[in-house]
């Protein structure tokens, strides 16, 4: 007999169905799996032996064929454990044609029958939505995200016997649910603030354009000067996450397992701060399965790199694409798959090997050379991509003692949502640009016009400090989000002379 199953398989953050074809025929009794599966897939007939077995039910001792169709797709993980013993069943003739169709299944089998929890179950569901089916079983840890997704039934199951009898329509289970306001409302986490910087309102102005317009930004100054401090506290600026971000971050979480049973929804901006010992694929992504890497991790928030001279050069270096594209392909031989990647990227470094280079206080101990090479791990063209250079001096001791802090969080919140509404009006109808940092050489020719007198003064700059015509394009970009926190309709000078202070410390240093 032949029995099919719908189910899913990952490719990047994305999904697709995948039908589980089980045949039972006459012969000596074998289990073959084929269909381009992977180790854990073939591994799978053991589980589901010890499964049915442990379950209650007599594993049919028959030549038992599966197929996972269609046959070109690589598959992957230990998600088919549930449907290929549903399907053996259903071919034995446990379950009906008519029981089966329409119905997404996913899961892993333990040994004793209990379904275990699997990473991806949001994109899968997603899928199945897309795909037409009208309702879904997932393992009981994943119906919280299973059940954001509208437009379908969503069933936990938590054993296997358990999902026959449901099909069997012999047991009912509630269908799972979740309430997306109430998950928006209940997982707000409370965050540093920028009231607690004393000092630094150079820095902190910085901070607002970048937050303000979405740009990069790199911080250089002494130890102890408080760049990580304020690094940390971006987040409590930056605009709350919209629902359709949320879903799009909430994604990524669900593929890389990071999802958490009680916090089906990623509702804070991520922050993300890998050690400099992180591999390329790491930050990026990869691997022999390919996961989303920290950059992924980040998508729609920040990602800080600390001490950034001290990361891999070849492993700064892979940085270029995500910051130019928002988004990472990794490419196989069999395969080429994408992760989203659209962050924000926020670095301190030390000005040289010691630190207290340019520092009034404490003579600087390297050499001239050694200040070079230091600071020659960064190459051109990565430190092009970052829109804000920004140096962070020592903070006196009368500025620490100072009462009150300085400005809090929501008032600076309230300046940088107000400027990214102007922007979301400007971009209204454009796909994949929300903020002026996402603008191209088009885009910026269009809301970006220079008068004369602009023209001029961003000519000079230029000129003076040797700008490449991809600074250009981000100084521009700066001044723009400069006027939209002041609600200004058009670039003025001013707009453009701060902008220009942004883009100094790279060509003078």
């Amino acid at each position: 007999m032949l029995a099919t199953v719908l189910s899913a398989t990952l490719a990047g953050v994305e999904a697709r169905i995948v039908q589980v074809e089980v045949d039972l025929a006459q012969g000596l009794p074998s289990f073959a799996t084929v269909g381009l599966a992977e180790g854990a897939v073939r591994e799978a007939k053991d589980r589901v032996r010890a499964a049915i077995k442990n379950s209650g039910y007599e594993f049919p001792l028959r030549r038992i064929t599966v197929n996972l169709a269609p046959a070109a797709v690589r598959k992957e993980g230990t998600g088919y454990d549930l449907p290929i013993a549903l399907g053996i069943l259903a071919a034995a003739g446990l379950l009906t044609e008519e029981a089966l169709a329409g119905t997404m299944i996913c899961g892993e089998l333990s040994l004793d029958g209990a379904v275990k929890p699997l990473p991806g179950v949001l994109p899968m569901v997603l899928a199945a939505r897309d795909h037409g089916c009208l309702r879904v079983l997932v393992p009981t840890g994943n119906a919280g995200e299973a059940g954001l997704v509208k437009g379908l039934s969503v069933y936990g199951v938590g054993r296997l016997e358990q999902a026959l009898e449901f099909l069997a329509e012999r047991e009912a289970i509630p269908p799972q649910e979740t309430d997306v306001d109430a998950v928006f409302a209940g997982c707000q986490a409370e965050q540093p603030d920028f009231a607690e910087v004393h000092g630094q309102e150079a820095v902190k102005r910085a901070f607002e354009i970048a937050a303000a317009g979405g740009h990069n930004l790199l911080l250089s100054g002494v130890p102890g000067a408080g760049k990580t401090m304020m690094a940390r506290r971006l987040p409590s600026i930056l605009p709350a996450l919209s629902l359709e971000e949320a879903y799009e971050t909430s994604k990524v979480y669900s593929c890389a397992g990071l999802l958490a049973a009680d916090a089906p929804l990623i509702t804070n901006r991520p922050f993300r701060s890998p050690h400099h010992t992180v591999s390329d694929a790491g930050l990026i992504g990869g691997g022999h399965i390919p996961r989303p890497g920290e950059v992924s991790l980040a998508h729609n928030g920040v990602l800080f790199l600390d001490e950034l001279t001290e990361f891999k050069k070849q492993v700064l270096e892979v940085l270029r694409q995500p910051l130019e594209d928002g988004a990472v392909t990794i490419a196989r031989a069999s395969s080429s798959l994408r992760f989203p990647a659209r962050f924000m990227l926020i670095a301190a470094m030390n000005p040289c090997p010691c630190g207290y280079f340019g520092d009034a206080l404490r003579a600087c101990t390297c050499t001239p050379q050694q200040v070079q090479r230091y600071r020659s791990r960064l190459s051109g063209p990565l430190l092009d991509r970052i829109d804000i250079h920004m140096e962070a001096p020592p903070v006196p001791v009368k500025e620490l003692l100072a009462r009150p802090a300085g400005e809090p969080s929501a008032a600076i919140r309230a300046r940088v949502q107000a400027a990214r509404l102007i922007q979301s009006e400007r971009f209204k109808g454009q796909k994949n640009l929300y903020c002026n940092a996402q603008m191209g050489t088009r885009e910026v020719r269009r809301y970006c016009p220079l008068d004369a007198t602009c023209a001029h003064l961003l000519g000079q700059a230029i000129n003076r400090l040797g700008l490449s015509t991809r600074a250009y394009h981000r100084i521009v970009k700066i001044a723009r989000t400069i006027a939209d926190l002041e609600a200004a309709p058009t670039l003025s000078e001013h707009h453009v002379a701060e902008a220009v202070q942004y883009r100094r410390m790279q060509y003078e240093s």
